[in-house]
């Protein structure tokens, strides 16, 4: 099995040095390039193509919520940690609307860092707990642009009722239990969803139903 190709893009060079340190401790993962600003990561991403980027918001020229948004145009397939020391609700709900797949604090412990890494090169998204329940707030208080909710019309009753649970943060685990189902079956139901609403992995799912007014 391949090691999963990393993007350090951060202004601060011992932020950077920092986060390799970390990784180096996993052999399955290996950093492949170092950006200094948001354009610089978007060029290596186009030479390199990693498959995640650790991802700094704030940076010079341009910063990482740009980034990310220019990433998602283009249609790259690498996925996006954000990285902050900020867990401000505009900062969490902006990068998760330019698509970053992750949310976890610059101060969060290097076990937590390499979980996320790993969670989001398999497919699943992270949001920092100590910033999950902010997110879900400040995406309620936004108003609903009902030109969305049709993309909803093909979920099953079932569907929509496991995706209510996901907007509320629950994990699969979770879902099963309060649904009374087995963990494998509501993987099944998320994993439905987000073929369905055309998105590639939870936190976009749940960004798009606050979005809609759906959840």
């Amino acid at each position: 099995m391949s090691a999963i190709r990393i993007l350090l893009a951060d202004d601060q060079p011992l932020v950077r040095a920092g986060l390799r340190r970390i990784i180096e401790t996993d052999s399955s993962l290996t950093v492949v390039a170092e950006a200094a600003d948001g354009a610089e990561a978007i060029a290596q991403v186009a030479a390199l193509r990693p498959d995640v980027i650790l991802m700094d918001v704030r940076m010079p020229l341009m910063d990482g919520i740009e980034a990310t948004r220019r990433l998602r145009e283009a249609q790259r397939t690498v996925r996006v940690i954000v990285l902050t020391t900020f867990g401000l609700d505009e900062y969490v709900v902006a990068a998760l609307r330019a698509g970053a797949s992750a949310f976890v604090l610059k101060e969060a412990p290097p076990e937590q860092i390499l979980a996320a890494i790993h969670d989001v090169a398999s497919g699943r998204a992270v949001i920092d707990p100590a910033v999950a329940q902010v997110v879900i707030d400040e995406l309620a208080l936004r108003p609903a642009r009902t030109e969305l909710s049709r993309r909803f019309d093909d979920l099953t009753p079932r569907e929509r009722e496991v995706l209510g649970l996901l907007a509320r943060g629950r994990s699969n685990a979770e879902i099963a239990s309060e649904l009374v189902i087995s963990e494998g079956t509501a993987k099944t139901h998320v994993a439905r969803i987000l073929l369905k609403l055309g998105v590639r992995d939870r936190v976009q799912a749940v960004v798009l139903a606050y979005d809609a007014g759906i959840a």
